[in-house]
């Protein structure tokens, strides 16, 4: 069996192939370029136009432009404005049920000359929609018959065939992500609008606030300073899974210190064991580093970082604890360094 060395890769050298990589690099930022110099008043009328509506936006194209549509879609989900896919092909087969009146079509064609794009148009017209066009040329099928159009004009594909779709859908991605991003700034659409769309994975727990992510309940630990620490442990003693600290307070239930196990492990490493039968309040740590609910879990994230801290009392208004914030609640989010 040949090794991937002993296989010949179509061209003579590595550097030739390197050189070929950056060529298609430049043909399509080159490309982003040319449009960006030709987006004109119809993008920030498109953008009020979709801002304004009352129904969805429907994104329809064939093809590679069809998959771009589908990212344009998704985009305009993701930022604040209800949007989704519609296959050409689907949509003369009963999927125009989907489009209703005030809704906005945004139809992606490189030519706007596709058929089965053209097909739908006196059906979206009859519908009485808004239809905004993204394609290379105005005076096309396509741009004759929308009632905005984006321009793309004239560009050279990076394929050294003129034919796969290379530079264009590039364009035609950014001109959509331009559109969509306008769109969002009409909406004043900020961080804890994003999160609400993005509720999973490391960004979604970042731009969410600290409620959302703490224990709570039994699932931390909150005793009196005056308990000793063998009592205060003895007392949480059981199968319930525990936070890592205990969350001291005082007469008025507020917060005045945390202990942790690792403190704990060092009153044995310290030949301190006599310890365990004084107040806890002897071998707390007093004042702890604490976050207001409400608050960011960016900025818990933020406060672990900086002190190197595992544990992060969540408290109310008062001052009272109401949840803790543990490093393995964050997994991803803190970096490496905030737990040594």
């Amino acid at each position: 069996m040949a090794t991937v060395a002993e296989t010949s890769l179509g061209w003579e050298t590595e550097a030739d192939g390197i050189a070929f990589a950056r060529e298609v690099l430049r043909i399509e930022a080159n490309a982003l370029i040319q449009v960006r110099d030709r987006v004109d008043e119809s993008i920030a009328r498109a953008a009020e136009v979709i801002f304004r509506s009352r129904g969805s936006v429907i994104v329809t194209g064939m093809g590679k432009a069809g998959i771009v549509g589908q990212k344009l879609a998704a985009t305009l989900s993701s930022t604040g404005t209800a949007a989704f896919p519609l296959h050409p092909g689907e949509a003369v087969h009963g999927d125009l049920g989907r489009v209703r009146a005030g809704d906005v079509v945004i139809v992606l064609s490189q030519s706007g000359e596709t058929e089965e794009v053209l097909r739908l148009l006196p059906s979206i017209h009859r519908l009485g929609v808004t239809l905004i066009a993204i394609t290379a040329r105005g005076e096309s099928s396509l741009g004759k018959a929308a009632d905005l159009c984006l321009l793309l004009g004239p560009i050279e594909e990076a394929c050294p065939l003129g034919l796969a779709p290379s530079a264009s859908t590039t364009a035609m991605m950014a001109l959509g992500d331009a559109l969509a991003l306008l769109v969002s700034r009409l909406r004043d659409f900020r961080a804890e609008d994003f999160a609400m769309n993005h509720p999973a994975g490391a960004l979604g727990k970042r731009l969410n606030r600290v409620e959302d992510v703490m224990r709570s309940g039994k699932r931390f630990r909150v005793a009196h300073v005056e308990r000793t620490v063998r009592d205060v442990f003895v007392s949480f003693a059981g199968p319930r899974r525990r936070s890592g600290a205990v969350l001291l307070v005082d007469d008025s239930g507020r917060l005045v210190g945390i202990f942790t196990d690792s403190d704990l492990a060092r009153l044995f490493e310290q030949r301190r064991d006599a310890m365990l039968d004084q107040p806890i309040r002897d071998v707390m740590t007093a004042d702890p580093v604490q976050v207001t609910v409400g608050s960011p879990v960016a900025m818990a994230v933020d406060a672990m970082r900086e002190r190197k801290i595992s544990e992060l009392p969540v408290v109310d208004r008062a001052g009272s604890p109401v949840g803790l914030i543990d490093l393995t609640d964050l997994i991803g989010l803190v970096p490496a360094e905030a737990e040594e």
